[in-house]
């Protein structure tokens, strides 16, 4: 369930640092080193799952976790009324870059479309 050369893996194993935003058993989160916005915060799971594309119905409740999550942050951060934007890249022409599925939570500036 763990990729030994997946940058997320080694994050979730703490084999690299990253500053956490929040962490349970099935899910962490991260601040983007490379942040596209005021807040940006990365969302895994800790199951090592390659894109969206790979998901299968036993992933639903994990995914829909990871979305709940999300939205907890975005309130608990104050920014839930003002708007946020939630974004999952997938596959190479979808901008994924990092082969471990992943939501980005950005915030606190006004978000442009379309996106890029």
């Amino acid at each position: 369930m763990n990729d030994p050369n997946c940058i997320f893996c080694k994050i979730i194993r703490k084999e690299i640092p990253a500053k956490i935003a929040f962490e349970d058993e099935e899910i962490l989160a991260f601040h983007d080193i490379s942040p596209q916005a005021p807040v940006h915060i990365v969302f895994i799971p800790k199951k090592h799952i390659v894109s969206l594309a790979e998901t299968t119905n036993p992933d639903a409740t994990l995914l829909g976790n990871i979305l709940v999550r999300i939205q907890e942050t975005a309130k608990t951060l104050g920014f839930s009324k003002k708007g946020y934007r939630v974004v999952n890249n997938t596959g190479t022409n979808g901008g994924q870059t990092v082969f471990h599925i992943h939501f980005h939570l950005l915030a606190e500036r006004r978000l442009q479309w379309p996106p890029g």
